[in-house]
């Protein structure tokens, strides 16, 4: 279906692929790993025709539809999100363009004179639109877009007025309504809540194509691709099964790789050893000239190369008292919606509550009315005594000086640390050599992120309240904050997509729906095993 032979490629003076190789088949769900800057989006765009590679070939078979969905989505307006989606999807959207312009016109009064042609036209236009299913289609797109956790007005209003979240969310339902033979998906599991994304989970595994995309989200990898290929230092390598015995694989060859490289240094050693003895030796002449041609004609084993993973050792945090938070009869709307009307919620000393609910029941809003960033209607809310709190949301990204860079944010933060422990802070979440030396404002959104979350858990809160804390962070950071969280001393309130997160780091879970607040001992697994579902809103 999708052939790579021998491609070699390189963009200014990095190296990028070398004679790397992959054959790729209709019925496969692959998932591509590999290091930041390693290739990935490269990979795609090979495919795609995009780009071309320096040597070697890309072979796509006679016929084979591709569909591509990456971070990049280009101008959305004009449309309405349900015509933005059906616009991708060839033919049927020309048609029914022309049909909503016959019907405009059928409806202008100014001409009238034109009716006769206009009703004759709008006849075959019709005919050809249901030809084309294109009645079926839009319901398709409606399917779609609801599973991604779209409202009927969202469907219908302009798509210029969506943000970036939700206009990458339109660009992705463009390609799953395609049902191309090949689909491309570059991180679609970014800026999707819990609900879309198990939504997306199930259309995939039923989508009969084939499948290559990455993710930082491993469940959501572990659950879809039956195949993994790597690219690690210009190379590519398929590993048959999921990302989770990919990295049992990887971790058994490294060791298997590493145990010959060893075997074959003790063994060099020993011969070279024998060869600086008796080199001297005119008695030993035949012997040595025996052993280096055999060291000569020797094949040596490589090293396996180490992934590179940084550990910070994060300071414990401060006590505080055993009542952290406390609301009473909290009321808080937003205009004539009421949020919550009457709420009563404690938070005690070491808890980590994990915070579920649909798009709207309120999560957001019950972090803010915690940290402070909204006030209740009326009710109370009270932080207890030698709290120190730490609030991650995304607006926290705006208070970073866009004129200092990296390495001068961290240490106008932290005047008293050496500049190996923040450039040790700084490698822990993603910020490596030169991207040091980055200023603020060219910053992306995800290492905007990082870089708040590595300011606050350098001097760690003793409570923390955390939204959406892995948006943006690959597999790599995420894990390193699990880690660090999981060894973390104080509280926690959190809401998070990602599973793996939810499961690692909760003991509580609080479920916010329009009835109410439920509360549930134990962590999110525990949650699940109860209530029967992964999220509230799969609600049978």
């Amino acid at each position: 279906m999708i052939r790579l032979d021998n491609v070699s490629k390189q963009n200014g003076h990095q190296i990028i692929f070398i004679e790397a190789s992959a054959a790729l088949h209709k019925g496969e769900k692959v998932g591509l790993v590999g290091p930041n800057g390693s290739g990935k989006t490269t990979l795609f765009r090979l495919i795609t025709g995009e780009e071309a590679p320096d040597e070697g070939q890309v072979a796509v078979d006679r016929g084979v539809t591709i569909g591509y969905f990456s971070q990049d989505v280009g101008e959305m307006s004009g449309r309405s999100a349900v015509a933005e989606v059906m616009e991708g999807v060839g033919p049927v959207s020309v048609v029914g363009a022309e049909l909503r312009e016959l019907e405009a016109a059928m409806a202008d009064p100014e001409r009238a004179d034109e009716m006769e042609e206009i009703i004759e036209r709008y006849g075959e236009v019709q005919h050809r639109f249901q030809e084309l299913d294109g009645y079926g289609l839009e319901g398709k797109a409606r399917e779609v877009l609801a599973g991604l956790s779209f409202t009927q007005e969202m469907m219908d209003g302009d798509v210029g007025a969506l943000s970036g979240g939700w206009k990458m969310r339109v660009a992705l339902a463009r390609i799953l309504l395609m049902r191309p033979d090949a689909m491309l998906l570059d991180e679609p599991s970014n800026h999707l809540d819990l609900e879309s994304l198990i939504w997306l989970e199930q259309f995939l595994k039923g989508y009969d194509g084939m499948l290559l995309m990455t993710s930082h989200d491993r469940e959501f990898m572990n659950r879809i691709v039956n195949e993994i290929v790597e690219i690690d230092g210009g190379t590519l390598t398929t590993y048959g099964g999921n990302y989770e015995f990919y990295e049992q694989q990887r971790a058994l060859n490294e060791k298997q790789q590493q145990a010959q490289f060893e075997r074959q240094q003790a063994m060099l050693a020993k011969e070279i050893k024998f060869i600086e003895r008796f080199k001297a030796r005119a008695s030993h002449a035949a012997q040595v000239q025996s052993r280096v041609k055999k060291l000569d004609k020797i094949e040596r084993v490589e090293p396996p190369k180490r992934r590179q993973t940084v550990q910070f050792d994060f300071l414990p945090a401060p006590r505080s008292g055993e009542d952290v938070v406390s609301l009473k009869k909290v009321q808080k709307g937003y205009g004539k919606r009421s949020i919550y009307d009457g709420l009563d919620f404690s938070i005690r000393r070491k808890e980590r509550w994990a915070v579920m609910g649909i798009n709207g029941a309120g999560k957001s809003t019950l972090l803010k009315l915690i940290a402070g960033a909204t006030a209740p209607d009326t009710g109370t809310v009270a932080v207890g005594g030698s709290v120190k709190m730490g609030y991650f949301a995304q607006h926290a990204m705006d208070l970073l000086d866009g004129e200092r860079t990296v390495f001068e944010e961290l240490e106008y933060s932290f005047p008293q640390a050496g500049q190996g422990t923040l450039r040790a802070l700084a490698g822990c979440f993603g910020f490596s050599g030169d991207d040091v030396e980055k200023r603020c404002r060219v910053l992306s959104g995800g290492e905007k992120a990082r870089m708040v979350m590595a300011k606050m858990l350098f001097d760690p809160p003793n409570f923390l309240v955390l939204d959406e804390p892995t948006n943006h962070l690959d597999m790599a950071t995420k894990e390193m904050l699990i880690t660090a969280l999981s060894q973390y001393e104080g509280t926690m309130l959190f809401v998070s997509h990602d599973r793996h997160f939810l499961a690692a780091l909760s003991n509580r879970v609080l479920e916010v729906t329009p009835e109410g607040i439920h509360q549930y001992g134990g962590g999110y697994t525990e949650y699940v095993e109860r209530t029967g579902y992964e999220a509230p809103g799969l609600r049978s």
